[in-house]
């Protein structure tokens, strides 16, 4: 899957948005301002595992509120004060311990803070095309068959509720009634067109009982009418996928999916795209939703705080994951230390050698266990490594349901107790535990099987990436930057040697590693070796990659080692205030925002960088090429310690 993942060098010392409402963030500002008469030089970048919700919240519908309650209590930060976060955090991974030790450039590093507003970091989808997804248009196509804006509005939250538990066949009701306050034939046929555009299936007759007229809604034919409930309202003529653009700020994607899924009473299953696009950034991509109109799409723009839906189209076809060509990057580091000259040498490296394909430190996890470990004993066949690994209490940071939760099961191996005190039950350890109440402790495949797929297979995708970054370092330290007989490049899809005669038809440009599995082959010099050796070490036959559960045999795949980003440009500029944007958005724009202005010589100074990666590769392992700095949370968050000091 495609991901564009930047959480590990966001702050831990996030500067404010206008309309702060969560009070640990308040709390934290404090803290903060007393530290800043004590220190000037702001050497740092800072990092948290839990960025706060400073943007607005969007409303949710009334009958989710126990979803909602454990959406607040997944996103709520109770990592205290920054001193004792950083003591938490010495228990976390660094670069060096998940094999990120080389760098490409001979530059001097320099240090910059990376997210110090989510509004940093900028990412815009490339479609497959080459076309850069920006939202830019709001207008609605032109379709005579769209309800109109009063049906949108005219049903109350609680009709609503109570359509769509009629509609869903969640009560024993067969039919609910909507009194008509103001009786008149034009407000009838308004509720009559609103119920049959928002809930399909539901039909709609007049009755008068008391003298009021009443609007009864009631199922056409039954539960068969719910097969395709869009199916007989959707005109023969119009796309059956409407294809969008979602802008949004400090939200990942999957939860704005589901938002939105709330909002129009629907599945989530029924939207597409091509990747998932990081939480703590400003990011705007495609996304399509079976036979949702346009309209009911830029109604949401009314009602939603923190993104925005344009750009709207009828196609025939929904999106596919990874159909994309990359992602364009619009990243500001702000209070750099970097002379003019090694911030020129930096970005001139970047654009001309690149860096090295790292997998990024989010693909690790951000606690004591790192998931590759999980992965390893998955694929050792160590079931109760796996069980142990997930539930067993750690150090380090996390929320407090989840140490009680540990800590329950450490004293009892109870899965129902240990289930008692944990309020979210849809993180990975509730799963777990539910799986062990339903199958049993003798049955852990079975019960570690609930956790959703994705999932499942993230442990074991992360200790491929593991292996990887550990054999790429090797291979640089060994061979350096160029292209040696033994070597893997890509012919097509096939990956084939370096031969002797042939090492300088090809540059470090060309190589490609491979990830483990039982269907790649690997470097004929030294490192293939290595590879062997490795996997040894952990108990596992590099020649054996098979799996006896099929979902978790690794097939492997071949990574380019150098990544030379496209498109790149930078600019110093200099500012005063650090809570002023360096740039305008999309939605800036829109909006009519006026470009932000700058002193000729502020107080600080920001690095304003833009390339393009393509899919897959980690924008954090290219601003670490560039500032020479550790990205991992333990090392970023004891850098801020020292800086708060």
């Amino acid at each position: 899957m495609e991901t564009v993942e930047m959480n590990s060098v966001s702050l831990k010392r996030p500067r404010s948005e206008d309309d702060v409402a969560n009070a640990d963030e308040i709390k934290r500002q404090k803290i903060l301002e007393k530290s800043k008469t004590g220190n000037d030089s702001g050497q740092s970048t800072e990092t948290v595992t839990e960025p706060p919700e400073d943007m607005k919240n969007e409303i949710i519908p009334n009958e989710e509120s126990e979803e909602q309650e454990e959406e607040e209590l997944e996103d709520s930060d109770e990592d205290g004060d920054p001193e004792s976060f950083a003591d938490m955090m010495k228990h976390g991974l660094t670069e060096s311990d998940v094999g990120i030790t080389k760098f490409v450039s001979s530059h001097k590093g320099f240090s910059g803070i990376l997210k110090e507003r989510y509004s940093d970091f900028v990412v815009h989808e490339i479609g497959k095309d080459g076309r850069v997804s920006h939202l830019d248009d709001f207008s609605v196509p032109v379709d005579d068959e769209d309800p109109s804006e009063e049906t949108l509005t005219v049903l109350s939250d609680e009709d609503k509720q109570r359509l769509e538990e009629l509609q869903l066949f969640k009560n024993k009701e067969t039919s609910v009634a909507i009194e008509v306050i103001e009786d008149t034939k034009e407000k009838r046929t308004v509720i009559h067109q609103a119920v049959k555009s928002l809930f399909p299936g539901l039909e709609t007759k007049t009755e008068d009982r008391d003298g009021k007229k009443y609007i009864i809604a009631y199922h056409a034919a039954g539960k068969k009418a719910l097969a395709n409930p869009r199916k007989h309202s959707w005109p023969k003529s119009r796309g059956s996928y409407c294809h969008f653009v979602l802008y949004k700020e400090n939200k990942d994607t999957m939860d704005a999916i589901n938002v939105l899924s709330k909002f129009l009473r629907v599945k989530p299953n029924i939207f597409s795209y091509m990747g998932t696009k990081d939480k703590r950034a400003i990011t705007v991509q495609e996304i399509a939703v079976l036979r949702i109109t346009a309209q009911r799409l830029a109604h949401l723009n009314k009602c939603l705080m923190n993104f925005k839906l344009g750009n709207f189209s009828y196609k025939n076809h929904p999106l596919k994951l990874g159909e994309l060509q990359g992602n364009h990057f619009t990243v500001v580091l702000r209070n750099i230390t970097g002379t003019d000259d090694q911030i020129e040498q930096a970005m001139h490296s970047l654009r001309e050698i690149g860096f090295i394909n790292y997998y990024g430190m989010q693909r690790f996890g951000t606690t004591a266990v790192p998931t590759y470990q999980i992965g390893r004993a998955i694929l050792q066949n160590n079931w109760n490594e796996v069980m142990d690994l997930i539930l067993k209490p750690r150090p380090g940071a996390e929320k407090g349901y989840l140490v009680k939760c540990r800590e329950e099961w450490a004293k009892t191996k109870d899965p129902a107790a240990a289930l008692k005190k944990l309020p979210v039950k849809r993180c990975v350890e509730g799963q777990l535990l539910r799986g062990l109440l339903k199958y049993g402790m003798k049955n852990i495949i079975s019960a570690f099987g609930i956790i959703p797929r994705n999932n499942r297979l993230m442990y074991i995708h992360s200790y491929q990436s593991y292996v990887w970054n550990n054999m790429v370092s090797k291979r640089i330290e060994e061979y350096g930057l160029r292209a040696v007989p033994g070597d893997l490049i890509l012919k097509g899809a096939t990956a084939v040697h370096i031969e002797e005669g042939d090492v300088d038809n090809y540059t470090i440009h060309d190589v490609v590693m491979p990830l483990p599995g039982f269907d790649v082959i690997y470097p004929k010099h030294k490192i293939g070796e290595a590879y062997k050796e490795m996997l040894v070490a952990d108990n596992l036959d590099i020649n054996n990659m098979r799996h006896k559960i099929r979902d978790y045999s690794l097939s492997g795949a071949y990574r380019k080692i150098i990544i030379r980003p496209q498109n790149v440009s930078w600019e110093v500029v200099a500012y005063d205030d650090p809570k002023i944007p360096l740039f305008t958005t999309d939605l800036d724009k829109l909006e009519g925002k006026p470009l932000p202005v700058l002193p000729t010589d502020g107080k600080f100074r920001a690095l304003k960088m833009e390339f393009s990666l393509p899919p897959s590769t980690y924008a954090t392992m290219a601003i670490r090429e560039v500032l020479k700095m550790d990205t991992s949370i333990k090392n970023q968050t004891q850098l801020n310690t020292t800086w708060l000091r």
